[in-house]
């Protein structure tokens, strides 16, 4: 509240451009009256407080609301979201491909201070060196044959907010060096141009290979691996947290059934059992297609087993252990061979040689604790090994042992 002695209009217009929230003239006679102008000033400071609060909150919230998951590994993920969104420092998102690393980047920029400004996505591994490079930084008009006009770059147009570089070891040593220039400088010049332009952007990068692998090898500038690798963030595959299965399964029926006219209402135990059988080598994504398959072709009402896909059905229902067609494990990953006598086994379900099927196995129930006993008894009983043969934890196979009495 400027009090002054000199009330004049331009002065009052000035106070108030400079953040002035009132305007007194001296003398002062009305005490009551300068009470209410204080209080109410008070007020009005105390409730955009509150707003800012509320609205924090509100981002916390739905700036992650497009991920979804409750196991350790996701919440470790969370964690690292909201405590690196606070910040400008550059950020690597590493994971296979189909976990959702760009809904991560979109999370990060929704939480931090730059989401008012653009968030802008390039996929590099879908352009060549050539076009790549003319993507990010723009060029002159007359800079190669094709460059009629001036075009502006992507660094140029997420200024102020967030550029997302998608499967960033995709790029080449070329444009490499350039990246790590912008980087070190946050300044860059157009293809075919003299001009340094500045650029106030944050840079979150993505890959589904490892880095520090591809440094190792000679493929990535170990520094620039560094200027990208400040805050690591790491997105575990589907298989390795098929507890949130039921959620992903849940969320996507919801929207292909509301896109669908909303006949499908939900799915049957057994269906749900065989889809967190299957390993997902596609992940999220995959996971997500085949819920919308499911949805688009189904008669409505409750998913059944019948309304899964033949190819994520039959590796549950009929395994081939030879092939490492089992539980949670790739098709194609080798077997153990290690020679072993029988493990005990109950007599109705009884444990086939390894190479051969599951014979007279109904329920799904069943089958798991058959491919449980065969997994061991192909590894003679080694829980490391079984665990690893069938895609899964040891923590998770300790879990189903002592459900299915195999301690």
């Amino acid at each position: 509240i400027l009090l002054t002695a000199y009330g004049t209009v331009s002065l009052a217009v000035e106070a108030m451009k400079d953040g002035a929230d009132d305007f007194l003239t001296k003398p002062i006679t009305d005490f009551d009256q300068l009470e209410i102008r204080i209080a109410n000033v008070l007020k009005t400071h105390a409730l955009e407080k509150k707003v800012e609060e509320l609205t924090t909150r509100l981002d916390a919230k739905f700036g992650l609301d497009n991920i979804t998951g409750t196991s350790p590994a996701m919440q470790t993920v969370y964690k690292l979201v909201r405590q690196a969104a606070k910040s400008n420092a550059s950020v690597l998102i590493e994971g296979p491909s189909g976990t959702g690393k760009e809904l991560v980047a979109h999370a990060l920029h929704d939480l931090s201070n730059r989401a008012q400004g653009p968030f802008i996505a390039v996929e590099c591994s879908a352009l060549s060196p050539t076009l790549l490079e003319s993507e990010l930084f723009g060029h002159e008009k007359g800079a190669f044959t094709d460059a009629h006009e001036r075009k502006i770059g992507r660094f140029e147009a997420a200024n102020g907010g967030t550029l997302f570089l998608d499967e960033i070891g995709e790029i080449e040593p070329s444009v490499q060096v350039k990246l790590l220039r912008v980087l070190e400088s946050h300044t860059f010049q157009r293809v075919g141009g003299t001009q340094d332009i500045k650029t106030d952007i944050r840079v979150i990068a993505a890959t589904n290979r490892s880095l520090s692998q591809e440094v190792a090898a000679g493929r990535f500038r170990e520094d620039l691996f560094y200027r990208l690798n400040v805050i690591d963030i790491h997105l575990p595959p589907l298989r390795e947290r098929p507890g949130d299965i039921p959620q992903l399964v849940s969320r996507f029926l919801k929207e292909f059934s509301r896109e669908n006219g909303g006949a499908v209402t939900g799915i049957e135990a057994q269906a749900l059992k065989a889809l967190e059988l299957y390993s997902w080598p596609g992940n999220v994504r995959q996971l997500r297609n085949v819920i919308e398959r499911m949805v688009v072709l189904s008669a409505g009402g409750k998913l059944t087993l019948e309304d899964v896909p033949l190819e994520i059905r039959e590796p549950a229902s009929v395994p081939t252990l030879a092939s490492g067609a089992v539980f949670g494990a790739p098709v194609g990953t080798p077997a153990v061979r290690t020679p072993s006598a029988p493990l005990s086994a109950s007599p109705s379900v009884p444990c086939p040689p390894i190479g051969e099927r599951v014979a007279g196995v109904e329920s799904l129930d069943e089958l798991e604790r058959a491919q449980i006993i065969s997994a061991l008894a192909a590894t003679g009983g080694s829980r490391k090994l079984t665990s690893e043969r069938l895609g899964i934890s040891r923590r998770t196979l300790l879990r189903k042992m002592k459900k299915w009495g195999l301690e």
